[in-house]
């Protein structure tokens, strides 16, 4: 399975409506799309997590470039200062430690000024 860790770190914590909002829709799409298998989210305040598993990196990508999620995409430079992902294959899906873990060792960081 793919993994892929995020977390979004919000411009300002009213951001929390927005995000809020589009992710209960980039959540519908992903359950819908072909080799989802796993999702959960976390945060407060300013910082917001995600974790979600996929079946093969063809399941993912179709996912991260189509419908909601590239959609709300285009709002990251607005509603966020820094973004973080990390995406690794496993055979289980991991706890939230471990792929915070991860995601501060490994991950890719987008800033937003």
């Amino acid at each position: 399975m793919y993994i892929t860790v995020t977390s979004i770190r919000l411009r300002k914590l009213s951001g929390f409506f927005k995000l809020t909002w589009l992710g209960m829709n980039i959540t519908r799409q992903a359950m819908q799309q072909p080799g989802f298998v796993k999702f959960k989210n976390a945060g407060f305040g300013y910082l917001h997590f995600t974790l979600t598993a996929w079946e093969s990196q063809e399941a993912l990508k179709n996912f991260a470039h189509s419908g909601k999620h590239k959609e709300a995409m285009k709002h990251s430079k607005s509603l966020s200062t820094e973004i973080k992902t990390y995406t690794y294959q496993s055979d289980q899906f991991p706890s939230w430690s471990a792929a915070k873990a991860l995601l501060e060792k490994e991950g890719k960081v987008m800033e937003f000024r």
